[in-house]
């Protein structure tokens, strides 16, 4: 009675066990981060001297019209694909012009031919823009397109620095490229 008992519950937890392995498939808008300073991102000696990181997902251009049609112009984007994204300062910054306290924000983008608004909002975790609310936005800024003779495939969100204490925020996808000078 024992072995039977035993053949039995071997072959529940055995059979529970092959069923329970089916993984998800690889994301098309894998997420990615971008810190500035991007040594930070590496080596994590810079951990003092972080100031932002941008969690965000990377949706392609596959053979896509991307502004004007994919992302129309004049509407709140995600500033990427799935999740909104998320940008978190880890000290005051001056971004286009704009104060702004060391925190966690959503940020979103407005895209136009000649000038995007980007928009830092206190709402949190969820998905795209579809529950975006204006009355929650921390700060609005400008951020300048301009074109890129080479298409980027991969939506990406990138820092350079510029000088002491100062850099550029790029959003970079297809022929275009936005920027946000920042400083802190």
């Amino acid at each position: 009675m024992k072995s039977l008992l035993l053949v039995v519950i071997s072959s529940i937890i055995l059979s529970s066990v092959s069923q329970g392995q089916t993984f998800a498939s690889l994301d098309k808008s894998p997420m990615d981060k971008a810190y500035f300073p991007n040594n930070f991102a590496h080596d994590r000696k810079g951990a003092d001297e972080a100031v932002i990181r941008v969690t965000y997902s990377r949706p392609q251009k596959s053979g896509r019209e991307v502004f004007g049609k994919l992302v129309p112009w004049k509407k709140v984007w995600r500033a990427g694909a799935n999740e909104a994204t998320e940008i978190k300062f880890y000290k005051d910054v001056e971004i286009g012009g704009k104060k702004v306290k060391a925190g966690t924000y959503s940020l979103f983008a407005i895209p136009d031919e000649k000038e995007w608004t980007i928009i830092l909002n206190s709402d949190m975790d969820y998905w795209g823009a579809y529950s975006y609310k204006e009355g929650s936005d921390v700060v609005r800024f400008m951020a300048t397109p301009v074109t890129n003779a080479t298409p980027v495939e991969n939506f990406t969100i990138q820092f350079k620095s510029t000088g002491t204490k100062q850099g550029v925020m790029q959003f970079a996808w297809d022929t275009t490229v936005a920027e946000a000078p920042f400083s802190y």
